[in-house]
């Protein structure tokens, strides 16, 4: 009699093929570009869902770099947080765990602007 050995469980329908961020925290994004737009600060933005982040990008111009991009990034969940705003010139301007938390430079910006 021959022992069956038993079959590996693979768990690849439960890691997700991309990221995305989930509807509250695009209506966080989308509330504070309509009002940069409405400033005049921004004019364009650009999202993308890699398998490692999302990234949400906002320009002055479209033909140009990003001012700004809002990246989400779920490995770092339990380190230095899941949430990165990241300047033009690619330096990590705040980290955080909470969105609203990272926004605020932004929203600091916005005051000034109006």
């Amino acid at each position: 009699m021959t022992v069956q050995e038993p079959t590996p469980l693979h768990f690849s329908a439960a890691l997700p093929q991309q990221v995305a961020f989930d509807r509250a925290e695009l209506s966080t994004i989308l509330s504070l570009y309509g009002r940069m737009v409405a400033a005049g600060e921004w004019r364009d933005y650009a999202m993308s869902f890699l398998r490692d982040c999302a990234v949400f990008a906002v320009f002055r111009h479209t033909a140009e770099t990003p001012l700004y991009r809002i990246e989400k990034h779920p490995r770092l969940r339990n380190r230095q947080g899941m949430y990165a705003l990241i300047g033009m010139t690619g330096q990590v301007l705040k980290r955080g765990h909470d969105l609203p938390g990272v926004l605020s430079p932004l929203e600091r910006k916005l005051i000034r602007s109006v």
